[in-house]
């Protein structure tokens, strides 16, 4: 008579079965560098200092104060970032549209929208006391979660 086969094994075989996340709560610090002076080349050669579009500066600062932010560690990453943020600027001031593509693709890899941090397995969290594990309360009165009840009933 067949079998149902061997026990599952406790983690997959393949690096793309495995579920885990990382779970990622803003502090509230601001990471990273503020944005450099920009500057353009005039018309007749010289460098010339300009103001950053208000929609990069806003933007720029919402990646500095994210959840993403905290696994932005090394100077390479805010570069990356740095160079997206000058096509940032140029598409908003400039009008170049064409760029948005580019400025998508190099967003994801930060993980900007909720599809990009599935992909990379990140899950953002509000930083809630009830995020923390083991204690997870039930809004309600006197009734508490099943984890308290068993922990009350066995003593452990």
């Amino acid at each position: 008579m067949a079998g149902r086969g061997p026990a599952p094994a406790g983690s997959r075989s393949r690096e793309r079965d495995n579920k885990e996340t990382v779970k990622l709560v803003a502090d509230g610090k601001k990471r990273g560098m503020a944005l450099p002076p920009l500057m353009k080349v005039g018309r007749d050669g010289k460098s010339v200092r300009t103001k950053w579009h208000p929609r990069t500066i806003a933007w720029w600062n919402h990646w500095r104060e994210s959840p993403q932010a905290l696994r932005m560690m090394t100077g390479p990453d805010w570069d990356f970032l740095l160079d997206t943020a000058l096509m940032h600027h140029e598409m908003w001031s400039a009008g170049k549209w064409e760029l948005a593509a580019e400025v998508r693709l190099r967003v994801q890899k930060f993980g900007a929208t909720p599809e990009d941090r599935s992909r990379l397995r990140v899950e953002i969290g509000v930083g809630l006391p009830s995020d923390t594990p083991g204690t997870h309360q039930a809004a309600s009165g006197n009734v508490t979660s099943i984890d308290d009840r068993r922990s009350r009933l066995t003593g452990a």
